[in-house]
């Protein structure tokens, strides 16, 4: 359960050398600590302190020694008044242990719809312990449905058919972002580059070609597989060690080309295709495996849409039924087979894994309010209780 929260990501700046080079060039290790709404039931205090606490203690003078962090990647970050939070933490922290001033950076994940328009006042509540901002995109994409998924006007398509990054919305945000950071002189890092499946590279760093036109300086990593040929793709098409001087003063974003939704249906093969990776991320979670998933294929989402779908009663686009709540139970329901084929169900205890996972992830997908927060719903589920038992 741990493994989810207390994960490490790697911040690459791609056109600095990694191999044979000291620790202070190499890609950056930032801890991302569990975001507010987790708390850590062994000592009943946030879960973010408690992560950020034993880093700091431990680690954080032996890490300097080394010329790099103590660095960490915020998430769910939605107000400036968190950024002026940890800035005070990280303050408070330095001095308790006699360090440098400002020593501590924090890269904060713009994925909340509400963040995107006081990204300016992040990154002057942070000031000397800001590292700048990271682009979300699919995190940001599901924001909306988090803050207004029960609107019409914010109804979002089919992600696999409808959603890219050259979507009005989608691109705006990135260039908002860039341009944001880069005229403060704070860096501005692409999505996180995840390698979906082995071997596929290629299409992993096609897919952040746009970053790097966009104006980014680096990319954040899960997989090290994917640091040589991001570090490849940024010296490519880029030229120094980042693009700060990429002012973007050629555009102009509004707060419309921010909110205006992709026009776009949904398909039978759509709705399967969620609700399967839906139900696979809570299996995942489950077996305790969610690290490596969650930062692979960022599933978690797909929750939300199908419960956008079912809200709205969408109509499918292809034989015109109306997305439903028995609709979905059925389909669900059908899937278990090739479920268990796709996870290589053996035993009878992966068999009633899986079964818990359809259970909770219709639990969820089929109430009236999203919860907002996953996770912490999922662990305090009573569904999740009884099958540790």
């Amino acid at each position: 359960e741990k493994a989810e929260f207390l994960s490490v990501t790697a911040l690459l700046f791609c056109s600095v050398g990694i191999y044979n080079a000291p620790v202070s060039q190499a890609p950056v290790l930032m801890l991302h600590p569990r975001a507010w709404n987790m708390v850590e039931h062994n000592m009943m205090v946030p879960g973010p302190l408690f992560d950020f606490g034993l880093l700091m203690f431990h680690n954080a003078k032996l890490i300097l020694q080394n010329q790099s962090g103590p660095f960490f990647y915020l998430s769910k970050v939605e107000r400036y008044m968190e950024a002026r939070l940890w800035s005070q933490i990280s303050f408070w922290t330095e001095k308790k242990l006699g360090l440098p001033a400002g020593c501590i950076k924090a890269t904060v994940l713009i994925e909340c719809v509400l963040a995107l328009f006081e990204m300016e006042e992040i990154l002057y509540e942070l000031k000397e312990h800001s590292a700048g901002l990271n682009c979300g995109i699919w995190d940001y994409s599901a924001s909306f449905v988090n803050r207004f998924g029960h609107r019409a006007d914010f109804l979002l398509p089919d992600h696999s058919k409808y959603v890219d990054m050259e979507k009005r919305f989608l691109h705006s945000y990135m260039d908002l972002l860039v341009q944001t950071c880069h005229r403060r002189g704070a860096l501005a890092t692409g999505g996180m580059a995840a390698l979906l499946l082995p071997g596929d590279k290629e299409n992993a760093t096609r897919s952040n070609k746009s970053c790097i036109k966009a104006g980014v300086d680096g990319f954040m990593v899960y997989d090290m597989d994917l640091i040589e040929p991001m570090q490849k793709l940024f010296q490519l098409h880029s030229h120094g060690q980042n693009q700060l001087l990429q002012l973007r003063e050629d555009i102009t974003v509004t707060p419309e080309d921010l909110l205006i939704m992709p026009a776009g249906g949904l398909t039978r093969y759509g709705l399967r295709y969620n609700i399967a990776l839906g139900v696979l991320f809570i299996e995942a979670w489950l077996s305790g495996v969610i690290s490596s998933i969650w930062g692979r294929l960022r599933i978690q989402q797909r929750q939300r849409y199908v419960w956008q779908w079912i809200r709205h009663q969408v109509r499918l686009e292809d034989d015109g039924a109306v997305v439903t709540r028995a609709l979905v139970s059925s389909l669900a329901e059908v899937l278990m087979e090739d479920l268990k084929a796709a996870i290589h169900c053996q035993t009878s205890r992966d068999k009633q894994r899986l079964m818990t996972a359809v259970s909770m992830f219709l639990e969820t997908v089929l109430k009236n309010d999203f919860p907002e927060f996953l996770t912490t719903y999922l662990n305090l589920d009573h569904t999740f209780h009884s099958s540790q038992s």
